[in-house]
């Protein structure tokens, strides 16, 4: 698949991501399925701050000449081949302790997430070309894949952003099921129910 096809497909997905955040109001965006899971929003805000911030950013360290110490020529590990290879994520759920550092924030807007989402797109788009000329020996290290060359990180970025679909999916059921199913505030058969309790 060429850069070109993968810029395609990513946009996509974004856009479907962005369509998708239509659906709902803040409120809903913020709701937690538990303590320890993210909100509808925090997952937008972690594919909108991986791609800006570490992923897009890396593939310019990637394009920069040998000079920079954070470029090595480090191949990929185990775990990185066999997801290069099959073209995606296993369909899993990965599941990252929360903390302060990895925990993404509640988004304050729904429009925030919109033109964070735009922004990824329009990156994208604008470092698809110099993909081409890139050195496959110029790498930056993933945590758990390895040395990654620019057009790798390219990959990934749309790849992450597909697996993501899978936790959209599920995070959608559950809000649907907690709006069914969660008291109301009023009467059910003369007992007052009072929201929260």
């Amino acid at each position: 698949m060429t850069t070109k096809e993968v810029l395609q497909r990513f946009e996509e997905t974004a856009t479907y991501y962005i369509q998708e955040l239509e659906r709902f109001n803040l409120e809903q965006l913020k709701q937690k399925p538990s303590e320890n899971e993210w909100s509808i929003g925090q997952m937008f805000q972690h594919l909108i701050n991986s791609a800006l911030y570490m992923q897009l950013r890396n593939i310019n360290q990637c394009l920069v000449l040998d000079q920079d110490p954070l470029v090595a020529h480090v191949g990929k590990t185990e775990d990185g081949a066999a997801i290069f290879a099959q073209g995606s994520f296993p369909p899993i759920r990965i599941q990252v302790p929360p903390s302060a550092q990895y925990t993404p924030e509640q988004p304050e807007s729904k429009e925030q997430l919109i033109q964070g989402l735009r922004t990824v797109i329009q990156r994208m788009r604008e470092i698809e070309p110099s993909l081409e000329k890139a050195s496959k020996q110029n790498t930056v290290s993933h945590p758990r894949f390895g040395g990654l060359c620019a057009e790798e990180w390219f990959l990934l970025i749309e790849m992450h952003y597909r697996h993501h679909l899978l936790q959209l999916e599920r995070l959608n059921k559950e809000l649907l099921f907690n709006s069914i199913f969660a008291p109301k505030e009023g009467f059910i058969n003369n007992i007052q129910v009072v929201k929260g309790s």
